[in-house]
Order: structure tokens, then C-alpha cells, then sequence
């Protein structure tokens, strides 16, 4: 990822919370010679040395994961931005959020360990219902899926919200984002405005 310094996010605790927050990623590897991606949920580690997933077993990535060095890839808020926006000369971009991990791959299928994952991939997200699921399924139905540990062997992150422009030009872009409905990129736009 190209990371000037001034888009550049290095503080340990905001890049956990960004990922905590935007959790749904792109696994992406090399399988025979080819780039595959697989679009998948992912939970952190409490030690916040692993990220933790598991694929289909029917999906073929899988099987050329195990010691690979993988890239993960996580995105945040974004939207277009319209030099209209500007008070100063500027050209059309994009701001948005984004975080890539990179690290060494372990592959499991034992039930005990695929269990604990899908029961905390449940408890992650069920518990936002009123009536959450329950993990009941049968262990036969564990052998559906493969789990895949990635160590968190170096992190990139990157907010590109206006920073390289005036606080007149940030405050252009956060103004007609806010009227288009980009509550999520203005909120993080407002925590980075100079």
C-alpha cells in the first residue's frame, strides 16, 4: 500500500479499534500461481497477534494456505471527493480508510478448535440481537468448514481523509459529504480534521 506520511496511522490502539469496527476482510493468497481473495469475517486475537477466520472447505484456497504469507485486507468508510468541494486548485479522489495485514498462515481443522472459533464468531456478532442464536449444529457440521490462524507479522494503515489539504478544504469535503449521507467518512473525517 502506497502510505504517505501525512495518511499514515501507526497508534496500536486505533488500528485495533478500526479493525475491530471493520472486522469483514479479504483473505487474499497465491493458489496456483494465481491471486485468489475469499471475503470473510475475521476475529483478533485478545493477544492481538492472530487473526482468526475459517473458509469453506469446498473453497480450494485453503489448501495451498498452510506456511504461506498472506495479506488481509480491511476497508473503512469512503466516497468520491469533488475538487468543487475545495476553496484551493485540487483533483477529483477518494477518501477512505483502510488497514493491510500481512503474516504467516496456519490451517486447523480439529473440532474443539473450529468450534471455539464459530462459537466466538457467534457470540461476536449475534450479540447485537435481541434474541441471539445460540450455537446448536451438529459436529458433523464442522467438518464443512477449515479454520485459518494468520500471525499478525506487520500492519499498514491508512486514513486518507484531506489531511494534505487546508482546514478550509477538509471542512468543503466534510460539509458535502454530511449533505450526500457519508455519516460514517465524515465521522472519521471530523476525528482528523487539523
Amino acid at each position: 500500500m502506497y502510505l504517505p506520511d501525512h495518511f499514515k496511522i501507526s497508534e496500536a490502539e486505533e488500528i485495533f479499534s478500526f479493525l475491530d469496527a471493520n472486522a469483514f476482510g479479504q483473505l487474499v493468497s497465491k493458489h496456483d500461481d494465481r491471486f485468489v481473495v475469499s471475503h470473510l469475517p475475521f476475529l483478533i486475537s485478545t493477544d492481538r497477534k492472530h487473526l482468526h477466520c475459517h473458509l469453506a472447505r469446498q473453497n480450494p484456497q485453503w489448501r495451498q494456505l498452510e506456511g504461506q504469507q498472506l495479506l488481509v485486507t480491511f476497508q473503512g468508510p469512503h466516497d468520491y471527493v469533488s475538487p468543487s468541494w475545495y476553496q484551493s486548485p485540487g483533483v477529483p479522489t477518494w477518501n477512505y480508510q483502510a488497514v493491510h495485514v500481512y503474516g504467516g498462515c496456519r490451517v486447523f481443522d480439529g473440532a474443539s478448535e473450529l468450534a471455539t472459533l464459530v462459537e466466538a464468531l457467534s457470540a461476536r456478532y449475534e450479540s447485537a440481537f435481541e434474541n441471539p442464536w445460540e450455537p446448536q449444529y451438529r459436529d458433523a457440521m464442522l467438518t464443512a468448514i477449515v479454520g485459518v490462524e494468520i500471525s499478525i507479522d506487520e500492519i499498514l494503515c491508512k486514513y486518507k481523509l484531506s489531511q494534505n489539504r487546508s482546514v478550509a478544504d477538509q471542512q468543503g469535503v466534510i460539509d458535502r459529504l454530511e449533505e450526500l449521507g457519508s455519516e460514517s467518512l465524515v465521522r472519521a473525517m471530523r476525528k482528523t480534521l487539523l
